[in-house]
């Protein structure tokens, strides 16, 4: 029988070996998190929803909140979480924001904050704490809602052809590299 003809036993075929659980669980979910929306689109978009996100005003939610907008929009999970961290000091003035906004959306009348006030209360009776400034959170949590995506809409608008712009240079100079030097491409 000639060799064109022949038939490879499943035998024949080369190995791979089998990915053990460590693999298929733990490393493979990390590298596609950290290689997911790498597009000009998905990047912009994950940094209008990750700033977006990264001002909702209620401290110590906002990484996982952003972690978890990332997965379910399959998002970039360092850029999202580095935008998230990046923005934390705006996070607090636009707490004020967001509660004036929310007090005058919903026709409420102004609480005074006193972030001195608050932090003793938090921390030496809680109950009290979230019995005053609840509907204060409330407040906040109506404006950043109302406000949030037309911020996020302007974001990705703006950052969008910035993000078309830098992948356009960059394959112009790895293609440019290529040929001055084919043996050593830039990725």
């Amino acid at each position: 029988m000639p060799d064109s003809l022949s038939v490879h036993s499943p035998a024949d075929a080369p190995t791979t070996p089998a990915r053990n659980f460590w693999q298929r669980r733990v490393r493979d979910p990390i590298v596609a998190q950290l290689t997911q929306g790498i597009t000009p689109e998905k990047i912009a978009l994950t940094v209008a929803i990750g700033s977006g996100v990264a001002l909702f005003p209620i401290l110590g939610t906002t990484t996982l909140l952003c972690f978890l907008v990332a997965l379910a929009l399959r998002l970039n999970q360092p850029i999202i979480q580095l935008i998230n961290q990046a923005l934390w000091p705006v996070q607090i003035p636009m707490i004020f924001v967001c509660v004036k906004l929310g007090e005058h959306i919903l026709g409420a009348d102004h609480v005074p904050i006193s972030l001195s006030e608050m932090q003793q209360l938090f921390w030496h009776h809680p109950a009290e704490f979230f019995q005053k400034f609840g509907a204060t959170a409330g407040h906040a949590i109506v404006g950043w809602a109302v406000a949030a995506p037309f911020y996020m809409g302007a974001v990705y608008f703006i950052t969008l052809p910035i993000m078309r712009t830098v992948t356009r240079l960059r394959a112009e100079a790895s293609a440019k590299a290529a040929m001055l030097h084919p043996e050593h491409p830039i990725p």
